[in-house]
C-alpha cells in the first residue's frame, strides 16, 4: 500500500506533505494529489516519490507508467531510495519506459547503496539470472546476502540455493564481499 511506503520514505514532513499522508492514509487520495503536487513542483522529492506512487497505481488519478517514471525519475535524482527502487522495477519490467536491465542495475545500485533490502535483493537477483550484467552467482550471493541480512526471508531462500551451486572458495569470497560491502556503509560495492 502507497501510505506504509510514504512513511517509511519520509523524516521530516512539512505540513502540506502531512496533510497529503493523512488524506492519502483515509483514501482521499484527490487531497493528496492537492496537497503533493505544488511540493513536487517546488523539488520536493517526498512529494515527488508520492506522486509517482500514485501515479503508478492509479490512486486518485489514472494509471499512468509514463508519469509515475517522471515523478520518480525527479525523486531519485535527489537521491530518494525507493524513488530509485520503483524505477528499477519499471526499467526491469519495462514499465513506462523501454525494458533496459542496465538502467534497472543503475537505479538498483542506486537505492542498494543507501542500504534498500528491496534493491539488493533484486540485485542478487540481476547478477544470478544475468540481467544487465554478466552471470555472476558470487555477486548475486553477495547482494542476496546483505538483503538477507536484514531479514527479507525470500533473499535468505535464494541466497542458500546459489550457495549450493558455489565452491568453497568462491562462497567465502562472496561472504568476504558481503562484510566489504557493509564496511564500506554499502557504498562502491
Amino acid at each position: 500500500m502507497i501510505t506504509a511506503l510514504l512513511i517509511t520514505s519520509t523524516a521530516c514532513l512539512s505540513d502540506n506533505f502531512q496533510k497529503g499522508l493523512d488524506a492519502s492514509q483515509k483514501g482521499d487520495y484527490s487531497t493528496a494529489i492537492k496537497e503533493w503536487t505544488p511540493l513536487a513542483k517546488q523539488g520536493d522529492a517526498d512529494a515527488q516519490y508520492a506522486l509517482g506512487a500514485m501515479y503508478f497505481a492509479g490512486y486518485g488519478v489514472s494509471q499512468n507508467y509514463h508519469t509515475a517514471v517522471k515523478w520518480y525519475t525527479l525523486a531519485a535524482e535527489q537521491g530518494n531510495s525507493n524513488a530509485q527502487f520503483n524505477l528499477g522495477v519499471m526499467y526491469g519490467k519495462g514499465q513506462g519506459v523501454s525494458q533496459n536491465f542496465q538502467t534497472a542495475m543503475k537505479w538498483y545500485t542506486l537505492a542498494a547503496s543507501q542500504g534498500n533490502a528491496l534493491a539488493q535483493f533484486n540485485l542478487g537477483l540481476m547478477h544470478n539470472r544475468g540481467q544487465g550484467v554478466s552471470k555472476d552467482q558470487v555477486r548475486a550471493h553477495m547482494w542476496l546476502n546483505l538483503s538477507a541480512l536484514t531479514g527479507h526471508k525470500k533473499a535468505a531462500k535464494l541466497r542458500d540455493i546459489v550457495a549450493e551451486n558455489l565452491t568453497d572458495r568462491n562462497l567465502s569470497d562472496a561472504q568476504r564481499f558481503a562484510r566489504e560491502c557493509i564496511a564500506k556503509n554499502y557504498k562502491g560495492c
